[in-house]
């Protein structure tokens, strides 16, 4: 028998912008260098070698991003232990939007998500390190 999927991506990303803050790339564009501030690059490595980096992003791939957030985890990150907000990013925003939910659902807060992702910020002529 065919699996039955009852949510596809598009409900759950909906649902996921519903409950968090999302950012316009100038909107962003404005909190890089606050040092109140830490962005998340949740792409993988494959696409940081192809597309670049935002300078002074922190990297963390998406599969790890509970593991690194939970204090407890012995995979957890001292990034995600400050007192800052945090704005998280991937290619396109659909991943960030996700991610972004799981991280305010686990207790970080605040946090957000750039709409449209490092794509977004690229072609707006946001600051890009490499390739």
């Amino acid at each position: 028998m065919p699996q039955r999927i009852t949510k596809g991506y598009k409900q759950l990303l909906a649902e996921a912008e519903a409950g968090i803050t999302t950012l316009e790339v100038d909107q962003a564009r404005t909190m890089l260098a606050r040092a109140d501030v830490l962005f998340v690059d949740l792409r993988d490595p494959r696409e940081l070698e192809r597309e670049g980096r935002m300078p002074g992003a922190f990297h963390c791939p998406r599969g790890m991003l509970e593991f690194w957030i939970d204090p407890e985890s012995p995979y957890a990150k001292p990034e995600f232990q400050q007192d800052k907000t945090f704005v998280f990013f991937c290619a396109g925003g659909w991943r960030s939007a996700l991610a972004a939910r799981t991280a305010q659902e686990m207790g970080l807060n605040p946090v957000a998500h750039i709409r449209g992702g490092f794509g977004a910020w690229k072609k707006s002529g946001g600051a890009v390190d490499g390739p």
